[in-house]
């Protein structure tokens, strides 16, 4: 008798649930229908949770209890403790890609990057409030703080669109450049990357002017502000690049070459920087402390294939709460943290970027 694919992930879970105050890593496997769940202590793979086909993005619940996990293939969101991984429920939903909640915790807005859809949920019952058919490929999705405007990237387009959360209409879309795709609220601006391009747009969502950010390299992805708020770090996916960034200036400060294709970014209580790579099937970690010049400042593990989406959960003694959710992938936007974290390296000049770690990808 074949297990349905929940019991099979409820079965796998059964044995050797990990204590709670254990930190847990946890990887969406969009090539491989699974989610691996990693011991970032022993940088071991504990547990691989299957899903129904395409994992893509995650985000917490809005009272922090549950890690939401959109399959988009799957049509599915799956609810996980995130204290130990355990599969709690998973709900049917329509091509979930990329998906946030709104500040306020109201409301879950959905990306569904096939079905060319905007969605936005009530948080609490899962119940559809109003869908949105913006236009061609809605890929990535940032609020502003107060929770009344949200805004979503449009690959096909090559625009950002604003939405009225009140008033559940469409406010305004702006050109930034082909293929936009990562999106965050950062200090009354937009910084949105340009995946057809080699650099990062800045759009002002009053004015609706577009500036020229940050230039990373082909397949300018996503940016994530480090928990402490001292540095943003961004993702190139073709050139194959990390960017440290300076947050007030947008000067870059630091890259490096990793190869592999650098794609999601979380961090972990120390200051280190783990990252998906889209082309190899693993995680990288690095410790942005380590001097420049160093050999290799980079460690590897190996996850499924194809990872994206990844969250750091932190549950040792000693680190707040507040730390969790000033993560990518806990809120939209950037959030302060309340843990004193390692000083940061001493002030850097904007750097010349070195050339490509790895013959150009297909996105």
């Amino acid at each position: 008798m074949r297990l349905r694919p929940f019991l099979f992930a409820a079965a796998l879970l059964l044995p050797g649930l990990p204590a709670a105050r254990a930190d847990l890593l946890f990887v969406l496997n969009s090539g491989e229908a699974s989610i691996s769940v990693v011991d970032p202590g022993t940088r071991a793979e504990i547990r691989r949770i299957p899903v129904l086909r395409e994992p893509h993005h995650l985000v917490l619940t809005p009272d922090g209890r549950e890690l939401v996990i959109g399959d988009s293939g799957g049509n599915e969101l799956i609810f996980l403790d995130p204290a130990t991984g355990e599969v709690r429920r998973r709900e049917r939903i329509s091509n979930p890609y990329h998906l946030e909640y709104s500040p306020d915790g109201r409301f879950l807005v959905v990306a569904s990057l096939r079905r060319d859809q905007v969605d936005i949920y009530e948080a609490a019952t899962l119940a559809l409030v109003h869908r949105f058919r913006p236009g061609d490929m809605p890929s990535h999705i940032a609020f502003s703080p107060d929770s009344r405007r949200v805004f979503v990237t449009m690959q096909g387009d090559r625009a950002v669109i604003a939405f009225d959360m009140e008033t559940r209409t469409q406010l305004w879309s702006a050109e930034v450049g082909p293929e936009p795709a990562g999106i965050i609220w950062h200090r009354g601006k937009l910084i949105v990357g340009i995946m057809g391009s080699d650099h990062f747009a800045v759009l002002d969502p009053e004015t609706r002017e577009v500036t020229r950010g940050p230039v990373l390299g082909r397949g300018a992805h996503t940016i994530f502000p480090s928990p402490d708020g001292r540095a943003l770090f961004a993702t190139s996916r073709v050139d194959s690049r990390l960017a440290e960034i300076d947050p007030e200036t947008l000067a870059v400060r630091r890259v490096w070459n990793i190869p592999g294709g650098p794609d999601c970014i979380t961090f972990d209580p120390e200051g280190r920087v783990w990252m998906t790579l889209r082309w190899q099937g693993r995680v990288a970690v690095l410790d942005p402390k380590e001097p420049a010049g160093s050999t290799q400042p980079w460690q590897v593990l190996r996850v499924g294939r194809s990872p994206h989406g990844i969250f750091f959960k932190p549950r040792r003694e000693g680190v707040a709460g507040d730390f969790t959710w000033a993560m990518a992938g806990a809120v939209s936007g950037t959030r302060p943290l309340a843990v004193p974290m390692p000083a940061p390296p001493s002030a850097a000049r904007p750097v010349t970027l070195p050339g490509p770690a790895t013959p150009a990808a297909v996105r």
